[in-house]
């Protein structure tokens, strides 16, 4: 209390007893593969694709970390943490990484993977006569041997802009240059480095380089000191199983060890990817004998998704995991976590790997398989929204990811509580703290009943806490709710009705 030792109008600033419980964020990514460039096995957030491509590289042949962040932002995903595998204690340069660029005029030029060595670059005068200062030729020759001839602009807006031209070449590849302001490169000559072979199959590329170190803060392990993350995608897991650096068993090893991760943090979900080839029956097969997973943190979608590969200048078939995450968090800013992130289109998305039929998905379902079908007029959208657990009370993903919101919610929203007196007036504090949160959650839809009675109960007093509770330095607060749950299976009953009422006439 204040010493009132002189006369006069003193004015003092009073804490409220309410202190509102707010709620955290549920979308926000995690993506662990190969990328061009960039720090190896450190969480960095990135908030758009311009910053993923700043800091990491763009499209990389055989990689999917790229596309799996593409696919996020594309899909109204708005943060992501980006961890990015590989380094010298790795083996040297991750599968599809391009050689050292060379910089010239803003403009960073590299051979592209395949092309080998002795590839040059001449930079030369538009053929044209009064030919405008942006416009040039590249020359890109092979040995001695002249392979390709671009003409092209430095102009951003331009249909003949140096970097959208080279996506068209097989031999070199041109990125813009950070920070440094685009111009015509001048007449030079550029020889540029032969691009580093994969890495060779061994230790480098077995599962311990995704599954990390705690102590060492590295792969999925990194993950453990972001508090922010939701859900976890770790696509080139199957970049490496196309190549055959690793078998379907190192496969399960890291998605079993990414599983365990989000079931110790308690708070994120696991995006899981089938492999690549499979057909109903044997996606089905691999979620009951393959995969060994029966986690209520863990999800998993089927089949593969077309999407447009700029580094190759083609559509290339990947895996979901990207996609689906942006998808999730574009539910979750539209209509909120509680609702299932089902029934979406996937943007994107050209075609599926496969186009399953109704009967195949009846296979899927059951199993919680979520499968991604293509519908005549509607788009190619998620429809499947569940869980890999076999407890019915865990199935739908939307249950899992409200109560990971809720809970962590609550958690950061009664630190204050700590050291407070534990009395009659801190369990009351609690309990209209908690029921204020837990009643905006009832009106927004999020849980189920007529009534905040129905959908929920806070109990906080003397029974649940005891005089041993209290000696011990215990609160205990119990919370139930009823979460929504989605219609899944919607039935229309429809029968032939006959109107026997006689009409009397007066």
């Amino acid at each position: 209390m204040p010493s009132y030792l002189t006369p006069g109008v003193y004015v003092e600033e009073v804490q409220s007893g309410a202190r509102p419980i707010e709620g955290v964020g549920t979308a926000v990514a995690a993506f662990v593969g190969f990328a061009e460039k960039g720090p190896f096995h450190q969480p960095t957030l990135v908030t758009t694709w311009e910053q993923y491509a700043q800091r990491f590289g763009g499209f990389t042949e055989g990689t999917f970390l790229a596309h799996a962040v593409y696919g996020y932002f594309a899909n109204g995903g708005g943060s992501a943490y980006v961890v990015r595998l590989g380094g010298p204690a790795d083996g040297g340069a991750p599968p599809g990484r391009s050689a050292p660029p060379v910089a010239a005029g803003g403009f960073l030029f590299a051979a592209r993977r395949g092309a080998g060595p002795d590839v040059t670059v001449e930079i030369a005068d538009a053929e044209a006569e009064n030919a405008p200062d942006d416009r040039f030729r590249v020359l890109v020759r092979k040995g001695a041997e002249l392979v390709e001839t671009l003409d092209v602009s430095t102009r951003k807006n331009a249909k003949a802009y140096l970097v959208a031209q080279a996506r068209e070449s097989g031999f070199v590849e041109v990125t813009e240059q950070p920070g440094v302001a685009q111009r015509r490169p001048g007449n030079q000559t550029l020889v540029l480095p032969a691009p580093p072979e994969p890495a060779p199959p061994g230790p480098a590329a077995g599962p311990a380089q995704y599954i990390g170190e705690p102590a060492e803060r590295t792969g999925v392990a990194a993950l453990e000191a972001v508090d922010e993350v939701t859900m976890v995608a770790v696509p080139d897991v199957m970049s490496a199983f196309q190549r055959g650096e690793i078998d379907a068993e190192a496969v399960k090893t890291v998605q079993l060890a990414v599983v365990s991760h989000c079931e110790q943090m308690g708070d994120r979900v696991a995006i899981l990817d089938t492999p690549p080839g499979l057909n109903a029956q044997q996606a089905r097969n691999w979620r009951n004998e393959g995969a060994g997973v029966d986690s209520r943190h863990a999800c998993a979608y089927y089949p593969w998704i077309t999407v447009f590969d700029p580094a190759t200048g083609r559509n290339t078939l990947v895996p979901p995991s990207g996609h689906v995450a942006g998808v999730w968090a574009r539910s979750d800013s539209e209509r909120g976590v509680h609702k299932a992130p089902a029934n979406e289109v996937v943007r994107g998305a050209v075609d599926l790997e496969l186009r399953l039929s109704k009967g195949e998905q009846d296979l899927l379902n059951p199993v919680g398989l979520n499968c991604i079908r293509a519908f005549p007029g509607r788009g190619i959208r998620i429809w499947g929204a569940r869980t890999l657990s076999s407890d019915p009370a865990w199935r739908y993903l939307n249950v899992r990811r409200l109560f990971n919101y809720l809970e962590e919610s609550i958690l950061l929203g009664t630190q204050w509580v700590v050291f407070e007196p534990n009395d009659d007036r801190l369990w009351a504090s609690i309990r209209r703290n908690v029921t204020a949160f837990l009643t905006e959650e009832w009106r927004r839809g999020a849980l189920f009943g007529r009534t905040a009675a129905e959908a929920f109960y806070v109990k906080c007093d003397r029974d649940n806490n005891p005089q041993e509770s209290i000696d011990l330095g215990q609160v205990v607060c119990e919370v139930g709710v009823a979460p929504v749950k989605p219609a899944e299976f919607v039935v229309f009953r429809l029968s032939q009705f006959s109107d026997s009422t006689s009409l009397v006439s007066e």
